[in-house]
């Protein structure tokens, strides 16, 4: 074979290999990370309750399972329909629970230190109704005649808020600024600037009560009803932001 030919072939070989190599090592530079500054944001909002919920039981015990059955719905028939003349509409009411279960004695272990099977003595009916209140005024008397109808377990109170959306936004706008201010503090600080947003995401955000010594208290007026503090509801918004670094 001809020696010039062959150192051709060669040098074309060489140039083959040597562009591959410079392409698969060209994107290394795209890979390297970029400078960022890395902030949390929290923003929130107070607002006033505009709805209860309430969760009222009615428990009855009888001989028999029938009896207190019977007792039991006697009395959440009242309560229902004194719900109705409050003003609160069927979407409201819900039965959040129902149960029957026996009562039960363990008589006391013989001498020889057997012991008799356990026997029924009765049973007990909890029917547990699941309350929207609208109209914050009317938790206390709505309360009070409840457990004078037989209301006798329950009561627990949760005050919220029917579209809580736009101070939710709010806290979110509050939590991007606060963010913000965090990464030019540091970027000042640090003697660079920001540039723009590489990631942004929402942690988190959840109502808690506020402390009452500095919510608004509202107590229902008529003087028989049982006081209620409804105090505000805090919206807390949390934002996680990256921003890259302007050298």
């Amino acid at each position: 074979m001809n020696p010039a030919m062959n150192l051709t072939r060669l040098a074309l070989l060489c140039t083959l290999i040597g562009g591959f190599l410079t392409a698969v090592s060209c994107p290394a530079d795209d890979t390297d990370p970029i400078p960022r500054i890395q902030v949390t944001g929290e923003g929130s909002i107070e607002l006033a309750p505009d709805m209860a919920l309430l969760n009222l039981t009615v428990t009855r015990e009888a001989a028999t399972a029938r009896a207190a059955l019977d007792a039991n719905s006697a009395a959440m028939k009242e309560v229902l329909a004194a719900m109705q003349s409050e003003g609160i509409e069927a979407r409201d009411l819900q039965t959040s629970g129902f149960s029957i279960q026996p009562k039960y004695v363990y008589p006391p272990a013989k001498p020889s230190g057997e012991r008799e099977p356990r026997q029924i003595t009765g049973y007990t009916v909890r029917n547990s109704l699941a309350v929207r209140v609208r109209d914050i005024t009317a938790v206390g008397r709505i309360l009070d005649t409840s457990v004078t109808l037989g209301v006798n377990e329950g009561g627990n109170i949760t005050f919220t808020n029917d579209d809580p959306s736009e101070a939710i936004s709010k806290a979110r706008v509050r939590a991007v600024r606060n963010a913000s201010d965090k990464a030019k503090t540091l970027a000042q600080a640090a003697g660079v600037k920001t540039g723009k947003i590489l990631e942004i995401s929402e942690q988190s955000f959840s109502p808690r009560p506020m402390p009452m010594a500095s919510a608004e208290i509202r107590l229902a007026r008529s003087s028989d009803a049982v006081p209620v503090a409804a105090g505000e509801n805090i919206y807390n918004v949390t934002v996680n932001i990256a921003y890259a670094i302007d050298q």
